[in-house]
Order: structure tokens, then sequence, then C-alpha cells
């Protein structure tokens, strides 16, 4: 006998290729999810610990920068400290000077030569007077010159004047403080060892 199967065997193929597929699918579908969550995983892992070692070196960074910033303080206090110690040793130095550039000009001065003003800046000094004559005030000039503690006397300015009803020269000039080496090669004011 020949058996016929009325039976729709093709939709039941179908159907089963269609469920084969559905779990074949389903199946890629979580893997794929599976998969890009463990790279997801992954990458946020590594973007934390990046963060992490971003922040760590945040943190140094901010150290270090405030070490600078005392080293920068440190110094600039080093700085301000030996510049003070400059000060005192050239005014331990040069303590003297004033008295010598005094006597000098005591000792120097002719006669007929009497000074209104002394002032000093830095190693010049301007010095301003009356003079009974202008032979009076070049052997000023020449004294001073002559002298072991001032050199390089320069005549700014002479003028006739009436003072006290009388007739004077009035003068104005510069002269200079000598430097010279002592025995550790630094400059020191001439005529040191005097006195």
């Amino acid at each position: 006998m020949i058996q016929i199967n009325l039976l729709p065997h093709r939709e039941i193929k179908r159907k089963a290729q269609q469920q084969q597929f559905a779990v074949s699918a389903g199946i890629i579908f979580a893997v794929g999810l599976l998969t890009i969550w463990g790279v997801h995983y992954m990458i946020n892992e590594k973007i934390e610990f990046q963060r992490e070692r971003n922040q760590y070196l945040n943190n140094h960074i901010a150290i270090l920068d405030k070490q600078i910033e005392e080293i920068r303080e440190i110094k600039n206090q080093t700085q301000e400290l030996l510049a003070r110690k400059g000060v005192v040793e050239t005014l331990q130095g040069n303590r003297s000077e004033v008295v010598h550039l005094l006597d000098q000009l005591v000792r120097l001065l002719p006669d007929g030569v009497y000074l209104k003003s002394i002032k000093q800046e830095d190693r010049t000094i301007n010095l301003s007077g009356f003079a009974q004559s202008n032979a009076w005030v070049s052997t000023l000039m020449r004294n001073l010159e002559s002298s072991p503690w001032l050199e390089s006397p320069a005549l700014i300015e002479i003028k006739a004047v009436t003072v006290n009803s009388m007739r004077q020269n009035e003068f104005n000039l510069n002269i200079k403080l000598k430097p010279v080496a002592d025995s550790n090669g630094e400059f020191a004011v001439a005529g040191s060892n005097i006195l």
C-alpha cells in the first residue's frame, strides 16, 4: 500500500527552520551583547584606571608646584639676605670714608675758598662754594688732584657774584672718590690704611 502524507510537511520544515533561525539569531544576539558588554566593561576599566593615574599625577604635580614655589621663596629670601649682606659690607667698608673725605677737604681747602654745600652721589662728590678769585679755585682743583682719596676734579661752573657787598666767584665742581684694589682684589677706598 502506498502511503501518502497529507500533512503540510513544507510548512513544518519552514517552521522548524524559522525556529532554528530564531534560536541561532537569539544565541548570536546574546553572544553579541555579551561581547559588546565585555568590551565596554574593559574600556571603562581602562578609562577608570587612566583617570586614577591622572588624578595621582595631578596630586603629585600640585605637591611639586608647591615645593617649587617654596624653593622660589627661599631663593628670593636668599637674594634679599645677600643684598642686605652686601649693603652691610659696603657700609662696614666705607664707614670711615666720610671722615676721610671731610678731613681731606679741610686740609686741601685754600684760605680764600669757602664751601656752601657738599653732596655725594655714589662715588661722585659735588662741591659748591665761593672763592675770592679764580686762582683760588684753580689751587683747590690742584690740591684735590694730588689727594690720595680724590681724583678727577671737574669744574662745572664759575661765575662772579656779590656776597655781603664783596665781589666773589661762585663755583661748582665735581670730584670722585678714588677706588684702589686691596690684597683680595676687591676695590676699597684709597688711603684706607691711613688712620
